[in-house]
């Protein structure tokens, strides 16, 4: 029992100093610490940017007359294609004539019960099917392309009925003046063709040929300043004119006075972060500097042309770099020798880590234990690199730490 007293003795009595020496160095040492966390690291800007596109504005002659679009808004066009067309002088009188005309081939064919005819049955079926079909269309081009179907359908239709009809030489005749109004209003119309595959836009602001990749050299702060150009105002749609976009690449024109700019090189690659918060790659393709210390840089950008085709000039965040891992605040990376340290605290005892700092931001740090391979190229013998100490995730590290009062 004396025994039992005895040992239970020594064990209250370590602890007892155990716990006082915790408290001791809990007093001692700084008590400043910062969890080892899992992260992300930016260092971005944003910036203005001004959008500078290779396209081709297309306008006919007949401007005047109106326009009907065959291509929509954002949709691809390949060469040589219709994109739009003006109006013909008389059209509204035209089309007119062709609509009553037509009235009076339906009116004249359902007044003649004597057509009873394979074909016209078959025609009959064809243009049922198509206006079936016609109330599930949106698209303006494609129902265009159904009522010029169903108009063909119906010429023919009474073309054979003229043919079996005892009032075959009236609805002939109907037929012949309908091909006649309808040659009129063609042959007046003006077609305007893509003159490149690309996107197909009418939204025209004029700086189609004073904003291109071919005049990069005559670019300033002061002469983009003097477009007076809104951040983010919508460019107007165009009734007179649309033009052809090339959806492979644009270029963002933006001015900094960053330390990432004026350190920024050609060739050099970033991402960007549009309204939609998706980030894009871009590439660096000119540096300017300018009279002020701001740089003019220019990003060639492949991806968000779509996005980009309503805008002359946003607003936008430029990213230099982004990196992602264990994440520390700069005040507990200490610098001896170049190599960076953090001092971990474990229930009071303080060890110093050697780090690799991989991305430094204003306050935080990316940072990662070395390699093997690492600390051998840096010269550690292998008795020092068996016993290296790696910092890990949740470790508690000390701010602003004395490394003299850490052990090794």
């Amino acid at each position: 029992m004396k025994k039992k007293k005895i040992v239970i003795g020594i064990v209250l009595l370590a602890l007892l100093v155990y716990i006082s020496y915790t408290i001791y160095l809990l007093i001692k040492q700084p008590t400043k610490v910062f969890t080892v966390e899992q992260g992300e690291l930016y260092q971005e800007e944003t910036d203005v940017g001004y959008v500078i596109r290779d396209e081709q504005v297309v306008k006919g002659e007949n401007y005047k007359n109106g326009m009907e679009k065959i291509k929509a808004e954002g949709e691809r066009a390949a060469k040589d294609e219709n994109i739009f067309r003006y109006y013909s002088a008389n059209e509204e009188s035209l089309k007119q004539k062709i609509a009553d005309l037509d009235t009076k081939i339906q009116e004249a064919m359902s007044n003649d019960n004597t057509i009873d005819n394979i074909d016209t049955k078959s025609l009959e079926t064809q243009i049922d099917e198509k206006l079936d079909e016609i109330y599930n269309i949106k698209d303006i081009s494609i129902l265009s392309e159904y009522k010029k179907e169903i108009e063909d359908l119906v010429t023919k239709k009474a073309k054979i009925a003229g043919d079996l009809s005892p009032q075959g030489s009236y609805l002939n005749q109907l037929i012949e003046e309908r091909k006649n109004y309808e040659s009129e209003l063609n042959s007046g119309a003006e077609y305007v063709k893509a003159p490149m595959s690309g996107i197909v836009s009418y939204k025209v602001d004029g700086l189609e040929d004073v904003l291109t990749p071919e005049n990069f050299s005559a670019l300033s702060k002061e002469y983009l300043e003097s477009l007076n150009l809104q951040t983010g105002k919508i460019v107007a749609t165009s009734e007179e004119s649309g033009k052809i976009i090339n959806n492979f690449y644009c270029y963002i024109a933006t001015i900094s006075s960053s330390n990432e700019a004026k350190q920024a090189t050609v060739g050099q690659n970033v991402k960007i972060r549009l309204s939609d918060n998706e980030e894009i790659p871009a590439e660096i393709t000119n540096v300017v500097k300018q009279e002020d210390d701001d740089v003019l840089i220019i990003l060639e950008v492949k991806k968000g042309i779509e996005e980009l085709i309503n805008y002359r000039k946003i607003s936008f965040d430029l990213i230099w770099w982004s990196a992602s891992g264990l994440k520390v605040p700069n005040q507990a990376i200490v610098k001896v020798d170049d190599k960076n340290y953090v001092v971990r605290n474990r229930a009071g005892y303080l060890s110093k880590l050697l780090v690799n700092v991989t991305k430094q931001g204003d306050r935080y740090s990316i940072v990662e234990p070395y390699t093997t391979e690492e600390l051998k190229e840096m010269g550690y013998s292998n008795d020092e690199i068996s016993s290296y100490k790696k910092i890990s995730l949740y470790d508690e590290i000390v701010l602003e730490p004395d490394l003299s009062k850490a052990e090794s």
